[in-house]
């Protein structure tokens, strides 16, 4: 893609330095999250704001979200509200010119579900893992008939892959089934 084509990057603006608009106990709004039992939580604001994003992309993600296709329905509906050991995902995330499945930033991890959509875009799925990857981030493939037929073990996956027991997450995560 030549460079006159590609719409500029940019990373999320930092959070307004002036806070006299807030009531002085109440966290910023952008980049805290409330939990279902009512303790308000950072979402690792650094490693989320510090992502280039493509703002062009917003109304395609938003699209991407209202549509979901199944298995990425099913999957979000156990990911959703903190319910995998607290973490916090995001649905169609915008990185870079590239829209992931889902993201969470406290792990630094992509999943991303794949289909039939994926068959002939091997080429084009490598290039964005490399420039995941080469931000920092783990990326997770999970193959989309994993999530509609064994759910429990796509789960149980995860769990694995991001609260391995020796350490950190495996940048080089392979695909779940």
């Amino acid at each position: 893609m030549s460079s006159s084509t590609t719409p500029p990057l940019r990373g999320t603006p930092p959070e307004d330095g002036n806070k006299s608009s807030r009531a002085s106990n109440s966290p910023p709004l952008e980049g805290w999250q409330a939990q279902p039992d009512g303790v308000v939580k950072s979402r690792y604001t650094k490693n989320y704001q510090s992502l280039p994003y493509n703002p062009q992309l917003k109304e395609r993600a938003k699209a991407l979200r209202r549509a979901g296709n199944l298995s990425e329905v099913l999957l979000w509906n156990q990911l959703k509200r903190g319910q995998l050991k607290g973490l916090d995902f995001d649905r169609q995330k915008i990185i870079g010119n590239y829209i992931v499945d889902f993201y969470c930033a406290e792990k630094q991890a992509v999943l991303e579900v794949d289909g039939s959509s994926h068959d002939d875009k091997a080429e084009y799925d490598a290039q964005r893992d490399a420039f995941l990857r080469g931000l920092g981030l783990c990326v997770i493939h999970i193959l989309d008939v994993d999530v509609k037929q064994n759910l429990a073990g796509v789960m149980d996956f995860l769990t694995q892959q991001l609260f391995p027991s020796g350490g950190g997450v495996d940048s080089e995560a392979g695909r779940a089934g």
